[in-house]
């Protein structure tokens, strides 16, 4: 019988909250940046670095971060 292989935990999933009040769910961050003594700190970083890039392509500035949390997190 064939060994069933964990999955694999390359990205972890955060919910950010903007400060208009919007939310977006499920956005991933590659977990090689996260842990240490900074934690989730650098998540905020690049989840900051998708939304530039989201707004060049859609040439609407992008929104301010309020807060950033993973998700299924209480």
């Amino acid at each position: 019988m064939a060994v069933k292989r964990r999955a694999d935990t390359k990205f972890v999933s955060f919910d950010v909250f903007y400060e208009d009040g919007t939310r977006s769910s499920n956005r991933k961050v590659p977990s090689e940046i996260l842990g240490g003594l900074d934690g989730d700190e650098p998540a905020r970083a690049a989840i900051e670095a998708q939304d530039r890039k989201i707004a060049e392509a859609s040439g609407k500035p992008a929104r301010a971060i309020a807060a950033v949390k993973r998700s299924g997190a209480k």
